[in-house]
C-alpha cells in the first residue's frame, strides 16, 4: 500500500488540511513531521470546520492513528487546548501518538521570539511569535529539552535549571526583561503530563510497523516549499524543512519507504510575512482574491498577500520536492473571472530566468512573464466529474500541467469534503 507525503508546493496555506482530510478517509496513519503551531489547517466537515495547529487533519476519522513526529517543536499549552477543543466537538484524540523525541517550546523561545522580532523592527522576518524559530535554535545548539526529558522529573528539572541560568541570563543583559523563575516553569509543564503521558512514545517504530504491514501512510507537511531552511526565500522562512525529504528524518524512517510525492496548489498564489513576492497584486484583483478565498492566516489571522499563479515556483517545487502529481485547490475562487494569467518565466533586467533563483535581491527585481487565458466565467462549486468543467477551466489545469511537467490528481472547487474531483487515486 502507498506511502504518501503531501507537501505545501507554494508559501504553504495551499490548502493541505483538506486535501490531507480527504485523502485520510482512506489512510490508517497520517503524520505531522516539522514545524509547530505556527501552521494551521482548516478542515470542512459538512457545515462544521476545524481549526488545527499541531494534531495531523486525520484526527478526524476515529479509525485513523495520528502522529506527531520528532520533527516537530511542541507547546504543551497549545497542544493541550486542541486536544479539549477536539473532544468537546466530541472527536475522540485516543488515536494520537506523540514522538519522545519531538523537542518542546518553553516559555523563554516565545518571548524570545517576540522580543528579536521588535528588536529588528523593519527588518523582522515576520514570525508568528510562536517561539519556533528559537526553540529549533536551541535544538541545534544541542540545548533543547525533548517531551522524553518531560516524563523524567529529575532529567527534565536539571536541564530546565541549566537553560534557565543561561536564558535568564540572555533577557536580563541583552534585552534588559525579568528572567524566569524555575520554580513555576517546572510546576507549569510538570502539570502538563497528566493528559499528555499516555500519547508519548517512540513514534518510529509505530509508523514502521504500519509500513512493514502493508498500511496506507500519509505523511502531512505544514508550510509551504518556498518557507523551507535551505530550498525557501530565506531568510523569510520557517525554522525548519517543509520539504518533501524531511518526512523521513522526521518521522524516523527511510526515504525508500516513500511511494509518492504529492504537492498542493491553490489555483493562484498568496503568502503571509515579508519578502518579495513576483506576481503579488495590490489591485482590486488581488483583494477580490483575498476576500473569495477568505485569505487570512489560520493561526495569526494576518491578510494574506495575494497574486496570480506562479509556474516558475511550481517548477520548482516539482524539482526539490521530487512531485509524482499536484493537489489543486481553490480552483473556485476564480470563477467569473474574464481573464486569468499564469506566470511561464521571470524579466529580471531584460533576462528571461525560468528557474526560481537563490538571491532575495534578484527576486525582488523580477517582473513576472504572464501567459493570459480566457476565464470561464462559470460556477465551479457543484462539479464533482473532471469531464463536466467548462472547456475553459480544463484547459487552465492542463495548461499547469503541461508548464510544470506533472499531472494533476486532485482537483478542489470548495471547502467542503464533497467538493472535490479525483483524476487520478492515490490511494
Amino acid at each position: 500500500m502507498p506511502v504518501v507525503v503531501i507537501i505545501g508546493s507554494q508559501w504553504g496555506d495551499e490548502g493541505k488540511g483538506k486535501i490531507t482530510d480527504f485523502l485520510a478517509e482512506r489512510a490508517d496513519m497520517v503524520i505531522r513531521y516539522q514545524g509547530g503551531n505556527n501552521a494551521g489547517h482548516t478542515v470542512v466537515v459538512g457545515e462544521k470546520e476545524f481549526k488545527l495547529h499541531l494534531i495531523p487533519s486525520g484526527i478526524l476519522y476515529p479509525g485513523t492513528t495520528c502522529v506527531i513526529g520528532n520533527g516537530v517543536v511542541i507547546d504543551p499549552e497549545v497542544l493541550i487546548q486542541e486536544l479539549d477543543y477536539l473532544e468537546k466537538q466530541d472527536i475522540s484524540t485516543e488515536n494520537l501518538k506523540i514522538s519522545s523525541r519531538a523537542h518542546l517550546i518553553m516559555p523563554y523561545h516565545i518571548r524570545l521570539d517576540e522580543l528579536e522580532e521588535e528588536r529588528k523592527g523593519a527588518n523582522k522576518i515576520g514570525t508568528t511569535r510562536r517561539g519556533i524559530g528559537p526553540a529549533y535554535m536551541d535544538k541545534a545548539a544541542r540545548v533543547g529539552i525533548r517531551l522524553v526529558d518531560l516524563l523524567d522529573e529529575e532529567e527534565f528539572a536539571a536541564v530546565l535549571k541549566r537553560n534557565l541560568e543561561e536564558k535568564n541570563y540572555l533577557l536580563r543583559r541583552v534585552y534588559d526583561v525579568d528572567g524566569y523563575d524555575f520554580d513555576e516553569v517546572f510546576q507549569r509543564y510538570q502539570g502538563y503530563l497528566p493528559k499528555l503521558k499516555k500519547h508519548i512514545m517512540d513514534t518510529s517504530v509505530i509508523i514502521h510497523d504500519f509500513i512493514r504491514a502493508k498500511k496506507n501512510v500519509l505523511f502531512e507537511g505544514a508550510q509551504g516549499t518556498l518557507l523551507d531552511m535551505d530550498h525557501g526565500t530565506y531568510p523569510f522562512v520557517t525554522s525548519s524543512h517543509p520539504l518533501a525529504g524531511a518526512a523521513c528524518i522526521g518521522a524516523g524512517v527511510g526515504p525508500t519507504e516513500i511511494n509518492k510525492t504529492i504537492g498542493v496548489v491553490k489555483a493562484y498564489t498568496t503568502r503571509v510575512g515579508e519578502g518579495p513576492f513576483p506576481t503579488e497584486l495590490l489591485d482590486a484583483t488581488g483583494e477580490l482574491m483575498r476576500k473569495r478565498g477568505f485569505e487570512f492566516g489560520t493561526t495569526t489571522g494576518r491578510p494574506r498577500r495575494c497574486g496570480w499563479l506562479d509556474a516558475v515556483i511550481l517548477r520548482y517545487a516539482a524539482r526539490v520536492n521530487g512531485l509524482n502529481s499536484i493537489a489543486l485547490t481553490k480552483l473556485d475562487i476564480l470563477d467569473g473571472m474574464e481573464k486569468i494569467k499564469i506566470c511561464v518565466a521571470y524579466d529580471y533586467k531584460g533576462q528571461i530566468l525560468n528557474d526560481f533563483p537563490a538571491s532575495l535581491k534578484v527576486l525582488a527585481q523580477c517582473k513576472p512573464v504572464y501567459e493570459e487565458m480566457d476565464g470561464w466565467m462559470e460556477d465551479t462549486t457543484r462539479i464533482r466529474d473532471y469531464a463536466n468543467l467548462p472547456e475553459k477551466t480544463r484547459k487552465y489545469i492542463e495548461r499547469i500541467a503541461e508548464i510544470i511537467n506533472v499531472d494533476t490528481a486532485i482537483i478542489a472547487v470548495g471547502p467542503k469534503r464533497e467538493q472535490t474531483i479525483i483524476r487520478d487515486s492515490i490511494f
